[in-house]
């Protein structure tokens, strides 16, 4: 599945940029016959509007429409990634130094795979995250998805 988020990533990036937009992230999801893609977009200043994600999605599907790289039906879905931001990339962790972040791991660590608490900081290829008053290095290659908790 890497492979194709990957595969899809390196179709769609250069789209999104062209219509000046960031890539944020994107999921895939094969389900049987019927797929699924989500991308998100962002756009500084200001974040991504409505007419970000139609215009962005128009040209997606118009490329996947040509180069063809899902299998069967999907549905495309672009949206902004919202206050509830997931997290895709080591290098996003560290715009949200300070919030809390909930996490949810491949495998376990330290008996449990979901964390929620303060991002304190990133070192090396770790996310630092306080829990209860106690300091966790989640290695990011466990981290299976990550999104900030909003404050309201």
């Amino acid at each position: 599945m890497a492979g194709k988020q990957t595969q899809l990533e390196v179709l769609i990036g250069p789209v999104v940029e062209s219509l000046g937009c960031e890539l944020w992230g994107l999921e895939y999801f094969a389900q049987g016959r019927k797929s699924m893609l989500r991308v998100y977009i962002d756009k500084v200043p200001g974040g991504a509007l409505i007419d970000d994600c139609e215009r962005v999605s128009r040209q997606i599907s118009s490329v996947m429409d040509v180069e063809d790289p899902i299998t069967g039906e999907y549905t495309l879905e672009v949206s902004s990634p919202g206050m509830d931001r997931p997290l895709f990339k080591l290098e996003q962790f560290g715009g949200y130094i300070g919030e809390t972040v909930a996490v949810r791991l491949r495998t376990g660590f330290d008996g449990r795979k979901k964390f929620t608490g303060l991002l304190k900081g990133i070192e090396n290829d770790e996310i630092v995250l306080e829990v209860d008053a106690e300091e966790y290095l989640l290695p990011y290659e466990l981290i299976d998805k990550a999104s900030v908790v909003p404050r309201y």
